[in-house]
Order: structure tokens, then sequence, then C-alpha cells
């Protein structure tokens, strides 16, 4: 029984890590930029969802907000990622 177990327990892991294998890699290199003159002209288009994903103090702190941005805490992605509208254009926003 515990051999059975323990070849489960195998497959299972090679499993994920197949699978893991198959998602492509993202790096923050190859995330689109722009400019903070791009980001003006967007600035009140119902196609831009702008997240300040600033940390801590950085955000806390900040006298500066961009205008109709939304928070979205930087340690908690996974909470909010997947709310947003695909179709849009979506700013993540740091310091």
């Amino acid at each position: 029984m515990r051999h059975k177990v323990l070849w489960s327990f195998i497959l299972v892991i090679s499993l994920a890590f197949f699978a893991a294998s198959l998602v492509p890699e993202v790096r923050a290199a190859d995330a689109p930029r722009m400019t903070k003159e791009e980001l003006k002209g967007m600035l009140g288009s119902s196609d831009l969802i702008v997240v300040d994903v600033r940390a801590g103090r950085d955000w806390t702190s900040s006298e500066f907000k961009i205008q109709g941005a939304v928070r979205g805490d930087p340690g908690d992605v996974a909470s909010w990622a997947g709310k947003y509208d695909k179709t849009k254009t979506i700013v993540l926003y740091c310091a």
C-alpha cells in the first residue's frame, strides 16, 4: 500500500511539473511600457484601468495619486488580477 501511495505521489508531482512547463514564462522585461505622456493622453478613457501597485509607505505616504486609479496590493496579486476586463488597457503603476 505504501508503495502505491508513493508512486501516486510521484505521478502527481510529475504531472504538476509537466503542466507548469507548458505555461509560457512571463518576465517584466516582456511587458509593454508607456511614457507618462502616453498615459496622460489616455486618462479619462473608459478603455483604461490604472492599478496603483506601489508598496507600503510608497503608497500610503504619497501625496501624488493618479485620479481614477484603483489600489492593487502588490503582495496579493492573485486576489485582484483576474477581476479586470482584459479587453481594456490595464496599466500597473509603481514608483
